[in-house]
C-alpha cells in the first residue's frame, strides 16, 4: 500500500566526492577521550616553555620568545618523565575519606581508582579477610588476587610513607585524584556492648568512628555492598553508602530500547527535503532535519497514523545531518514465516529482522516473560542453520543459578549436566515441532532428530579460550552475567559467527547484582550505535492470558 503523502523528489546516484564533503558518521563504539597537552593561554609566555626544552633557559632571546607559526611542542619523554596529572576536584572543601569494606573489592577489583578525587581507607581487617579468599578458582578468588596485585603496585616505593598516604594515580590511573591510606595503628573505638568485638564487620564500624573522631573535618564514609552492615552503621549516627559505580545506568527505566516511535508530523516536516527510492522489497528514504540526531543505527522507527498505511522501518546509515530508512520485511504474514513461526506484535517483527539480518553480529533482547525471545531466537537460528546454511550450529549457554535450594550434583557429561537448565530450550522445540504438520508422525521423529543433532548445550565454566567458527550462540538467561562474565563470552565470537543475548532484567537472580549493573545492561549501553548490532525491548507477552495477567499483577 503506498505511504501517506509521498516525498516528491527522487534520490540521485550518490558519489564518493558527496560523502567527503559531509561530515564524518558516527563513531560506533565508545573510545577513551585522549588526554593531550593543554592549549597555551593568550596571556602566557612562550618563556614557560623554554624553561623545560630549553638548555640555556636564562637568557631567552626575543626571536626565541616568539613561536613559530605551525609549531608544535612536544613533550620529551626520555629526559623526564611526568607525573599523571590528577583530575580537578569536582567538590569544594575537603576531600571525604571512603572507608571500603571487603566486599566492595571483592565484587569491583578496580573500585580503588573509582571515587574521583577522594581519599580511600581501607583498614587492617579488610587485607586480612582479602588474603582469606585469594585462594581458588572463583571470580571472587580472581577479584582479590588482581587487587592485591594493584595494591602491590601502589605500595613498591622506597619512599613510601602510610602517615602521607600514597597517590592513587601514581600507577598510571588518572581518574583516581585522591590518595590510599592503611591502617597503621590500633584505633580504639567504644562500640555499643551488643556488638560483638571479634567480628570483622564491627570491626569495621569501630574504624569508622575512630576515624570520624580524629578528623572531625572531613566526612567520612563507609562504602559496603552487605545491606545489614549499611543498617547498622546508620544505627550507630555513622556515614554509609552502597557502591554505585558498577551501575551503567541509575534508572533501568532509562535503558535503550532500540525502538523509537515517529512524531505525528513526521511526515509534514520532512517530506519536503525527503528522498526515496526503491531497491529490491525494501523502500529506503533519506530524511534531514531534527530527527536525526536522535536516531542511532539498528535503531527501528514507526508511525502508525489512524486511517494510513503504518511505516516500520529500520536505521541503515547515519551521515552527517542525514539518515537512511529502510523499510522492513514484514513477518507477521504466513508466507514469510521462519520455521513455521509468525510474529504477533510490533517489537515481535523488529526482532526478527535483526534475527535474521546476516550483517548484525550481536544481538540482544530483553523483555518479560512470554514476550517469545527464546522461541524466536531458535526459530531464526534453525532457518539460517538448515535452511540457509549460513552457520554450522547453534551453540546455547546459560547461567546455572538456582532460584530456589540447589539440588546437588548431577551426574553425567557436560550436556547431561546442562540438561535441568535447558527446559526452556526443550519446551520450545516442541513447539517448533509441533507446527510441521504435513510430515506425519515419522517425518517429525526425523526433524526433530535433525535439529537437536544441530544444537550444543555447553557450559559457562569452560568457555574461557575458545573460538566459535560460523556459530549461532545463543546466551539464555543472561540478565544474571556479570559484565566481566558477559565480556568473556562476547570475545569467544569468531569469524561468522553471530550471538544472541536473552534475559528478563526483572528476574535476576545472582547476589549483588541489579538492573543497574547487570551485564546485559551494560553490553545493551556499550554496543547501541554500532552498525553490527541491534537491540529490541520486547513489551507484550504472548504466551497465555494467565501469564500476562500474572506479569501484571504478582
Amino acid at each position: 500500500m503506498p505511504l501517506p503523502k509521498p516525498p516528491t523528489k527522487k534520490a540521485a546516484l550518490l558519489h564518493a566526492s558527496d560523502f567527503d564533503a559531509q561530515a564524518a558518521p558516527r563513531a560506533g563504539k565508545r573510545t577513551a577521550p585522549v588526554q593531550s597537552a593543554p592549549p597555551l593561554a593568550a596571556d602566557t609566555a612562550p618563556a614557560a616553555l623554554l624553561e623545560l626544552f630549553d638548555p640555556n633557559p636564562a637568557t631567552p632571546t626575543a626571536a626565541s620568545r616568539a613561536p613559530a607559526a605551525n609549531t608544535t611542542y612536544v613533550r620529551p619523554t626520555a629526559a623526564r618523565s611526568p607525573e599523571p596529572k590528577p583530575r580537578k576536584p569536582r567538590t569544594s572543601g575537603p576531600a571525604k575519606l571512603f572507608v571500603l569494606d571487603t566486599n566492595v573489592l571483592m565484587h569491583d577489583p578496580m573500585s580503588l581508582f573509582r571515587f574521583e578525587e577522594h581519599d580511600i581507607y581501607l583498614p587492617m581487617i579488610t587485607l586480612e579477610e582479602l588474603d582469606g579468599h585469594k585462594k581458588g578458582m572463583s571470580e571472587v578468588s580472581r577479584n582479590v588476587r588482581q587487587v592485591s596485585r594493584e595494591l602491590d603496585a601502589l605500595a613498591t616505593d622506597s619512599k613510601f610513607d602510610p602517615a602521607a598516604g600514597i597517590p592513587l594515580a601514581k600507577t598510571g590511573r588518572r581518574e583516581a585524584g585522591g590518595k590510599l591510606f592503611f591502617q597503621t595503628q590500633f584505633l580504639d573505638a567504644k562500640l555499643p556492648a551488643g556488638l560483638p568485638q571479634g567480628k570483622a564487620d564491627n570491626q569495621i564500624l569501630g574504624v569508622v568512628q575512630s576515624l570520624r573522631e580524629q578528623q572531625p573535618q572531613r566526612e567520612v564514609v563507609l562504602v559496603s555492598k552487605d545491606i545489614n552492615m549499611r543498617v547498622k552503621a546508620r544505627a550507630l549516627g555513622l556515614a554509609a553508602e552502597d557502591y554505585f559505580n558498577d551501575k551503567t545506568l541509575e534508572d533501568g527505566d532509562l535503558l535503550y530500547t532500540g525502538v523509537l516511535p515517529l512524531p505525528a508530523d513526521f511526515w509534514d516536516r520532512h517530506g519536503k527535503t525527503m528522498e526515496s527510492w526503491q531497491q529490491g522489497n525494501h523502500t529506503f528514504y533519506r530524511v534531514a532535519g531534527p530527527l536525526v540526531p536522535a536516531l542511532m543505527i539498528n535503531q527501528f522507527v514507526y508511525l502508525e497514523t489512524p486511517g494510513a498505511a503504518p511505516l516500520y522501518a529500520k536505521v541503515t546509515e547515519i551521515t552527517g545531518k542525514s539518515a537512511v530508512l529502510k523499510t522492513l520485511k514484514d513477518y507477521s504474514h504466513a508466507k514469510n514465516a521462519v520455521w513455521g513461526v509468525t510474529t504477533r506484535n510490533r517489537e515481535q517483527n523488529f526482532a526478527l529482522n535483526l534475527l535474521m539480518d546476516p550483517d548484525c553480529d550481536f544481538i540482544t533482547l530483553t523483555g518479560t516473560a512470554g514476550t517469545g525471545k527464546t522461541l524466536m531466537t531458535l526459530a531464526a537460528g534453525l532457518s539460517q542453520v538448515l535452511d540457509e546454511r549460513r552457520y554450522t550450529e547453534i551453540i546455547v549457554t546459560r547461567v546455572t543459578v538456582p532460584v530456589g535450594e540447589d539440588i546437588g550434583f548431577l551426574p553425567g557429561t557436560e550436556e547431561e549436566k546442562m540438561g535441568p537448565w535447558m527446559g526452556a530450550l526443550d519446551d520450545n522445540l516442541e513447539v517448533l515441532a509441533r507446527n510441521d504438520n504435513g510430515a506425519g508422525e515419522w517425518g517429525r521423529a526425523a526433524t526433530n532428530d535433525l535439529v537437536r543433532s544441530k544444537i550444543k548445550i555447553k557450559s559457562l565454566n569452560f568457555m574461557r579460550g575458545r573460538t566459535f567458527l560460523n556459530k549461532y550462540v545463543i546466551i539464555d538467561e543472561a540478565q544474571n552475567l556479570t559484565p566481566k562474565q558477559m565480556k568473556t563470552l562476547i570475545t569467544r565470537a569468531g569469524p561468522g559467527t553471530k550471538i544472541v543475548c536473552l534475559g528478563n532484567l526483572a528476574q535476576i537472580d545472582t547476589p549483588y547484582l541489579t538492573e543497574g549493573s547487570s551485564g546485559l545492561t551494560y553490553a545493551v549501553d556499550r554496543f547501541k550505535g554500532w552498525p553490527h548490532s541491534g537491540h529490541v525491548t520486547l513489551a507484550r507477552g504472548e504466551r497465555s492470558r494467565l501469564a500476562d495477567y500474572a506479569s501484571d499483577v504478582l
